[in-house]
């Protein structure tokens, strides 16, 4: 008898996890911003930038650039501040892709389709919203 009692209660107690996990939120969701970003007034060039950046940037790296849990970090970040990653940087990014070297997020591939000048449009962009956040 108490075998079947103590079966019984590890029964009970593997079958109340199995739901506890299935039950549980699968994590961040692809939405989920990293960082609070605050959009500013933008130039008619960062206007340009923005909706570039929506077509070809926001999937990995989050609406503004707060990057996005599970794809692809911040680019409102201090990381990214100019003295850091200089506008070179991003174009380089854009053309030829980089590795992995301060996320988890892996290597990022180039963006295909974006030339020269739309990439310059997407960095004043990103640099005027870092201005407004406090990076500079």
């Amino acid at each position: 008898m108490q075998r079947n009692t103590i079966l019984a209660v590890l029964a009970m107690a593997v079958l109340g996890g199995g739901v506890w996990v299935l039950t549980q939120p699968s994590g961040p969701q692809a939405t989920d911003g990293m960082v609070q970003v605050m959009v500013p007034t933008l130039s008619a060039e960062a206007q340009g930038g923005a909706q570039l950046f929506e077509a070809n940037c926001s999937q990995c790296h989050g609406r503004n650039g707060a990057g996005q849990d599970g794809s692809g970090p911040p680019l409102i970040h201090k990381i990214y501040e100019p003295s850091h990653h200089g506008d070179i940087s991003f174009l380089r990014a854009v053309q030829f892709g980089v590795r992995a070297h301060h996320w988890t997020f892996g290597d990022m591939a180039p963006v295909d389709g974006v030339s020269t000048r739309q990439a310059g449009q997407i960095i004043t962009y990103i640099r005027e919203v870092q201005r407004a956040n406090g990076i500079e």
